[in-house]
């Protein structure tokens, strides 16, 4: 890739690349870039794409208009009147939810390299999820995060529940679930659901400065980092040590540390290259 605008094949999600960093926009501010099945089929080829993609060396997930995302299209199930499942079986409806889930908050998660979400406004439901699934994010000082599904009658969706309760501990996760209360940025920056929190007026330098950053980074150990983390979520103490060891050494042997290495010795930034 170089400098582009890409053609997702729909106006819900823009895409953008710039110097490493894929920015993609969820696109509907009328309705708060609430969910459509266009929107979320087009993310998970874009973020399938950019996995494979060695050019593509962060990903940047944001929302149009001053907000983040909505979650689901609440709207619109209360005018087709049949809530989740529409014209399929309620397997069919169960299946496509599981395969959609893994391609957008699933690969952004597992994906090998940074992701970072950056919130104008609300991040609520699905959207909140889907914030919650990146490696990291940046919220503007206006913008507020809710689970909303108790209000809806969801139980939830996207993986926020597994997001959330690796972020805050079990037991405010459950009071942030079963009371759906809204978490404004100061407070989301205090629990561990944000990183940063800006004035929004500088909510875009700061995100091109750190996805930036991130996209100049060391790719392999990046990589590697992303995937001891995520084991280390639910392994054992002697797998994370093996699993560290392995990647440590291999890390030990590319172009990144012999320059970095370098770099040290002559007292300058390093210049990574992803190899």
């Amino acid at each position: 890739m170089t400098a582009s605008t890409i053609d997702t094949g729909t106006p819900d999600l823009l895409a953008a690349f710039d110097a490493g960093v894929l920015t993609l926009t969820l696109n509907r501010p009328q309705a708060r870039n609430a969910m459509t099945r266009a929107m979320n089929e087009a993310l998970a080829r874009e973020l399938a794409r950019a996995e494979l993609d060695p050019e593509v060396r962060c990903v940047v997930l944001t929302g149009a208009g001053g907000a983040f995302c909505a979650g689901g299209d609440v709207k619109g199930m209360a005018a087709a009147g049949d809530g989740t499942v529409g014209a399929l079986t309620l397997d069919q409806a169960i299946h496509r939810q599981r395969v959609n889930q893994r391609e957008t908050a699933g690969r952004l998660f597992k994906m090998p390299k940074p992701t970072l979400a950056v919130l104008p406004g609300a991040a609520a439901g699905a959207g909140l999820a889907l914030a919650l699934a990146c490696d990291l994010r940046l919220m503007a000082g206006n913008a507020i995060m809710t689970t909303a599904f108790a209000r809806v009658g969801f139980s939830g969706d996207y993986g926020g529940s597994y997001f959330m309760t690796q972020l805050v501990g079990a037991a405010k996760a459950r009071e942030l679930y079963l009371l759906s209360e809204r978490v404004p940025a100061e407070e989301a920056l205090r629990l561990g659901l944000a990183n940063w929190v800006c004035p929004p007026e500088q909510l875009a330098e700061r995100a091109r400065e750190i996805a930036t950053r991130l996209a100049n980074g060391p790719a392999v150990a990046y990589r590697y980092m992303k995937e001891n983390l995520n084991r280390a979520m639910a392994g054992e103490v002697d797998d994370c040590l093996d699993l560290e060891a392995t990647h440590h050494i291999h890390c030990g042997q590319t172009e990144d540390h012999r320059e970095a290495a370098k770099a040290f010795v002559e007292k300058r930034e390093p210049v990574f290259k992803g190899r």
